[in-house]
């Protein structure tokens, strides 16, 4: 990924919290067959290893599992983005040297996937996996609330992944390179759309 030194983020905690908050990620693989992708919610196991660990799970019939990667895996995790109009810019009045962007946010994690077919490792992933997300609701459900029978049918038709991450990217491309009156336009813009993936942006935008 290009990260000009202006969008660049390296602090591992920043990097952690952006991948938890894009919840679903891209899993790629480079394989004899070609590059191959696959959309997973993914969690982050932070206390494994030096960048944290990923762990997921894709369909028994994704054929993804089966091709051997000719190098590490890559999952991609992508936050809030936004286009952004020149016309929101104070400089566009005194120059019109503007163009449109756009202002994202995006994790690259890096690392050789593992694939498992064992039942209780997979029970374990499936759970965490479920708590995490029904963890805010006012009535959680737990796997444990479905009949222990259908649950391990259900992981027979799913694999899990087990991805240490050797290295992270992350860019958080949010109009720090403008000055202060053009990110304040911007964050206006913005912060006015009917989009609520605009409205994020909005408050991500330095002051």
């Amino acid at each position: 990924m290009y990260v000009p030194p202006a969008f660049r983020e390296d602090d591992r905690a920043a990097l952690h919290g952006m991948m938890r908050d894009a919840r679903l990620a891209n899993l790629v693989t480079a394989t004899a067959e070609g590059l191959v992708a696959t959309p997973l919610p993914l969690f982050l196991a932070p206390e494994e290893g030096p960048h944290g660990t990923l762990y997921g799970h894709l369909a028994r019939a994704n054929p993804q599992w089966k091709l051997p990667p000719s190098d590490e895996a890559m999952a991609l995790f992508t936050g809030p983005d936004a286009y952004v109009s020149p016309s929101w810019y104070p400089s566009k009045q005194e120059h019109q040297k503007v163009v449109p962007t756009w202002n994202y946010v995006a994790v690259h994690a890096y690392g050789p996937v593992e694939f498992f077919e064992d039942a209780d490792r997979l029970l374990e992933v499936v759970t965490r996996l479920t708590d995490l997300h029904e963890r805010p609701r006012a009535k959680p459900w737990a796997v444990a609330d479905a009949p222990e029978g259908f649950i391990r049918a259900q992981l027979r038709g799913i694999v899990g992944l087990r991805l240490p991450i050797a290295r992270l990217e992350g860019k958080r491309k949010m109009s720090q390179n403008r000055a202060a009156a053009d990110r304040a336009g911007v964050a206006a813009g913005l912060a006015a759309s009917d989009r609520a993936s605009d409205r994020a942006v909005a408050a991500l935008i330095p002051g």
